[in-house]
């Protein structure tokens, strides 16, 4: 089982203050336990929403705005995905995250097993494309710029409703296109937020809360990774997605955050960091992470 901690933004996050080495460090050590336990997929952080972008596709248009964003507590500061054998190992290990305040949720990530195979479907159709995306492993691209893509909820995603295989087979032909051409890294879709849970930290405190969450138009259905030259890259690439994605959600309309992803060089050198600080620490992380 795979589930994605969400991490919340804060009012220092969305200022774009950055973490001091000490807290980067207690972030290393224990993304280095993740990685020696064999659970880190990825893990990553975003920038402020102010340097984001919305892009939205309804009745045949697009509307693209310009962050910052005003909803702090529904924004979205980093993640990590991780791989458990139950729930409750997820659980744990959201807890242990060294937060002394703020909060996360964590979602289930959808896996082929959980699509019925139709009988319409096609032995070379999207289920095998699926199968090959999710097998390739992400190369990057240097001079590119990472983003992440954090697809909006709807009522149906919030109730469960699968896409059909015309959706499927669409949105299959376009991550295929954005993977040969180096732009998607990764993309997968998370499981109603009923599913899920949040936990709140306070201290030493941990307090869950089971969902779903009520907030439907602020919750993630699903997200993309994508590395391209330029913001205007960028944005060309989610038009296209969020066209694509449309006609399978409510409503037929669909929205998209785009957010950078930060890069090991956004954090300045501290004179004081130590030679096998937090710094070689991430390195390693990354390298034997995944990333």
């Amino acid at each position: 089982m795979r589930f994605m901690i969400i991490v919340k933004a804060t009012k220092d996050t969305e200022a774009g203050v950055l973490p001091d080495e000490k807290i980067l460090s207690e972030m290393g050590r224990y993304n280095e336990q993740l990685v020696k336990a064999g659970a880190l997929v990825a893990a990553e952080g975003l920038q402020a929403s102010s340097k984001g972008v919305r892009v939205r596709y309804a009745n045949g248009k697009f509307k693209v705005t310009d962050g910052p964003f005003p909803e702090t507590k529904e924004l979205v500061a980093g993640f990590w995905l991780i791989q458990a054998k139950s729930r409750e190992e997820a659980l744990d290990w959201a807890r242990r995250v060294p937060f002394q305040e703020g909060e996360v949720e964590v979602r289930q990530l959808f896996e082929l097993t959980d699509f019925p195979v139709d009988p319409a479907e096609k032995t070379d159709g999207w289920r095998e494309k699926e199968e090959q995306f999710r097998a390739a492993l992400p190369v990057r691209k240097p001079g590119t710029i990472r983003f992440m893509g954090l697809l909006k909820g709807d009522k149906d995603t919030e109730a469960g409703v699968l896409p059909d295989e015309k959706f499927l087979t669409a949105m299959g032909a376009f991550f295929e296109e954005g993977t040969k051409s180096g732009v998607i890294l990764s993309g997968e879709g998370l499981q109603p937020s009923s599913q899920g849970f949040r936990v709140r930290y306070s201290g030493r405190k941990r307090t869950v809360v089971d969902g779903p969450f009520v907030e439907t138009k602020e919750l993630i259905a699903g997200y993309v990774i994508i590395q391209v030259k330029s913001r205007d890259e960028m944005i060309e690439w989610t038009k296209r997605f969020v066209q694509v994605d449309a006609p399978g959600r409510y409503g037929a309309e669909s929205e998209c955050e785009i957010r950078q992803i930060f890069e090991l060089e956004d954090f300045p050198v501290d004179p004081a960091e130590k030679s096998d600080g937090w710094r070689q620490l991430e390195q390693r992380v990354r390298e034997g992470g995944g990333r």
